[in-house]
């Protein structure tokens, strides 16, 4: 072990998210720890950890007690913070599930979960829920039950004795991520494991302590459960609350964050939004910002070769940086910035590069759920564009022999939550963890994405999508043979359909049509069948699952023409290639 993944292991020890809290209120009480966007005033940790102890005696009088399971459907608001953390200072485990899943996937999780308690935002969220497993003990509707459980003062004496029973092994949260059937599976992840992971961004990507930062992500997305809770919490870092995903630019105009985590599709917009504004832009201004992106370019360009600016260089960087591109950065409110991150999906060389032009080097990173966000890094003074960085300190990582990408230590899940309560492990014997993704490592240790051995869908906003779920419903229809899902790195999912020959020309018959398949593929009375179909479908899946929008091919597809083997299994890659410009033609519109 290197000397600075022993300091991470030394500085980790021990420690859980009830102790952390507890220095937080004790050391730093009157800090701000977390206020929402446009609402004046801000909790400080003394006042966050006094509210969390008043929630947790009334969760504890409903039953909630060490090893439960409860799950929270709230947006993001300060009260999502403290019903969170007041089951963790109970040894309760709590799970944020995503609002947007349809009724019959929030009722396999109650069914799953064996949760005995369901925290709504709204009382008319009840209904996606309903029928609830009888084990679901409570139903807390925010606005009506929290001001009641929690009006009675916490005792203190049983509040400490309760949190520091708490160990660094047991469970901190559960998370459902996506199943390569569509059958979520429960992260089960500890103290030890957010907590570590904590140290190690302290570790590798130097920030202030007591930062602002800006929480506008789902706390079902792991990247805001560790930035905006765990690492918050460690840092005693300044938490606002971005409620409105469609207010991120006010608000990072407004809290102006020395980090920020932007999955891949919200870097593509801050670019397509500075071009469209510099498309618009006095000539005499486009040239100046591209003389300044061309100074830029090459000062990352050497960093990346992590050779010194040379002074001129330096120089003619500072002048350019104040003239021209701190105020474009100043726009996107990340002037501040000292760590912008990428992850969760791939994001393109090219946007990389644009924003590096601008003065942004977003550092990729490289994880899953199961191991607690990032297993690699690129930092300020190591990284290299179009990788995912170095392994973790006190990480493991190599290949397999199909060059599958296999890691172990301490950001590893517990396991995956069994429906009896107990945990599976996600490891082999000798604790490896076999990711699903296939990569290459340079001579300098420095790992690229090349494919991903689970056919999962990463859209290009970090979601995580079965596509066989998707693909099932489709063709449940009996006019529909095949279809694949489409949205890997896209902003939304898309759909190639092939029709059944021999019901779609019975179909024909009984319309009166007398066309080939190919005709019929086209024609609009089958569109509106198959547009039905897509919508049914739709129906029962979440928003980010659904078909926007679709194409029938009009050919079927055999083991003779390739796109399906032997055994008539899908050969995804066969079909994407030789179907690329149709796909292309679903995303046309897309900005």
């Amino acid at each position: 072990m290197d000397s600075v993944a022993q300091r991470c292991s030394a500085t980790a020890e021990g420690l859980t998210v009830p102790t952390l809290l507890h220095r937080n209120a004790t050391e730093f009480g009157d800090l701000p720890a977390l206020s929402t966007l446009g609402v004046p005033g801000a909790l400080t940790w003394r006042e966050l950890r006094d509210r969390v102890a008043a929630i947790a005696r009334g969760l504890s009088e409903l039953g909630l007690g060490a090893g439960d399971r409860m799950l929270i459907m709230m947006s993001s608001r300060v009260e999502h913070w403290l019903v969170d953390l007041a089951a963790v200072h109970l040894g309760a485990i709590p799970s944020t599930v995503y609002a947007t899943l349809a009724p019959a996937q929030l009722g396999y999780l109650a069914e799953h979960s064996g949760a005995r308690i369901l925290v709504l935002e709204r009382e008319a969220d009840l209904a996606k829920w309903t029928p609830l497993p009888k084990h679901v003990e409570h139903v807390l509707v925010l606005d009506r039950d929290l001001p009641r459980i929690a009006a009675r003062p916490a005792d203190p004496e049983t509040f400490t004795k309760t949190w520091r029973a708490v160990r660094p092994d047991q469970p901190v949260t559960l998370l459902y991520t996506s199943g390569t059937t569509g059958d979520p599976k429960g992260v089960v992840l500890t103290h030890h494991n957010v907590i570590y992971q904590s140290v190690v961004l302290e570790a590798t990507v130097p920030t202030p302590d007591h930062a602002a930062s800006l929480a506008y992500l789902p706390l079902a997305h792991i990247a805001e459960r560790m930035l905006g809770v765990y690492n918050a919490i460690y840092r005693a870092g300044h938490v606002t609350i971005c409620p409105d995903p469609a207010q991120l630019l006010a608000g990072l105009i407004s809290v102006r964050p020395v980090s920020f985590f932007g999955v891949p599709r919200i870097w593509e917009k801050f670019v397509a939004g500075i071009q469209a504004q510099l498309a618009a832009a006095d000539p005499a201004v486009r040239n100046a910002v591209e003389t300044a992106r061309e100074v830029a370019l090459q000062a990352h360009k050497l960093r990346e070769a992590g050779q010194p600016l040379p002074p001129e260089l330096t120089t003619r960087l500072d002048l350019v940086d104040t003239r021209v591109l701190r105020p474009l950065r100043a726009g996107l409110g990340l002037d501040n910035v000292l760590w912008p991150g990428s992850g969760a999906a791939p994001i393109p060389v090219e946007v990389l590069l644009y924003l590096a032009g601008i003065g942004i080097d977003v550092l990729e990173v490289w994880g899953m759920t199961e191991t607690t966000g990032t297993a690699t890094i690129n930092t300020p003074d190591s990284f290299r564009t179009g990788t995912v960085g170095r392994v973790n300190p006190g990480m493991e990582l190599r290949l397999a022999e199909d060059g599958e990408i296999l890691v172990r230590g301490p950001l590893v899940c517990a396991g995956y939550l069994l429906p009896d309560g107990g945990v599976e492990p996600v490891t082999d014997a000798d604790g490896w963890l076999a990711t699903g993704d296939v990569g290459t490592l340079d001579a300098d240790g420095f790992l690229t994405i090349t494919d991903r051995k689970k056919e999962l869908i990463i859209n290009s906003a970090g979601k995580n999508i079965a596509p066989a779920q998707i693909e099932n419903l489709l063709r449940a229809h009996p006019l529909i043979a095949q279809a694949v899902a489409i949205g890997d790195r896209r902003p939304y999912v898309t759909a190639l359909i092939v029709l059944d020959e021999e019901t779609a020309q019975a179909w024909a018959a009984r319309q009166g049509l007398d066309l080939a398949l190919a005709d019929l593929a086209v024609h609009p009375a089958l569109l509106a069948e198959i547009t039905a179909a897509v919508g049914a479908a739709n129906d029962r899946l979440s928003r980010p699952e659904q078909v926007k929008r679709f194409h029938v091919l009009p050919d079927g597809w055999t083991p003779e023409t390739g796109e399906l083997t032997p055994t008539l299994k899908l050969r995804r890659r066969i079909v994407q290639e030789r179907y690329a410009a149709a796909i292309d033609a679903l995303y046309v519109q897309e900005s």
